[in-house]
């Protein structure tokens, strides 16, 4: 038996091809790249290029848009738009509702509490001495 697809239309009119992710149902892009391990519930979008690593978890009605990565162990709350090329960073929480910019860094451990909406380009959470942050390797 063959991998099943969805075809969905996106704001540009360019047709997507999504999977359901097995541990959780939640729809997958074609080219995302998803860790066995992640959960991706049923409702929730990961879009073309998004990285989810091992044990990151994905609430229901959540979008992680393109070429966003969500670290090992990271949590996405309930209906949480992570923007396009957004990092979060290990062990790092998102709370339901939450609104995340693009290219916004999420350092690892961090909180992002409930309905919070972080602008476009933002880094949240502690950066080291070093002026790097902490966890945001791929």
């Amino acid at each position: 038996m063959g991998t099943h697809y969805i075809e969905i239309e996106d704001d540009r009119g360019a047709v997507q091809r999504y999977r359901r992710h097995p541990n959780g149902r939640g729809l997958v892009a074609a080219t995302a790249k998803l860790d066995a391990t992640a959960f991706v519930a049923e409702g929730a979008y990961v879009d073309p290029g998004a990285q989810v690593q091992r044990f990151a978890r994905i609430a229901a009605g959540s979008w992680i848009d393109r070429d966003a990565i969500v670290a090992e162990g990271a949590s996405i709350g309930t209906n949480v738009h992570i923007g396009a090329g957004t990092v979060v960073g290990r062990g790092a929480e998102v709370g339901s509702y939450a609104k995340i910019g693009a290219n916004v860094r999420i350092v690892d451990g961090a909180k992002v509490d409930r309905d919070q909406v972080i602008a476009d380009g933002r880094v949240v959470g502690e950066v080291s001495r070093g002026g790097k942050e902490h966890g945001l390797a791929a």
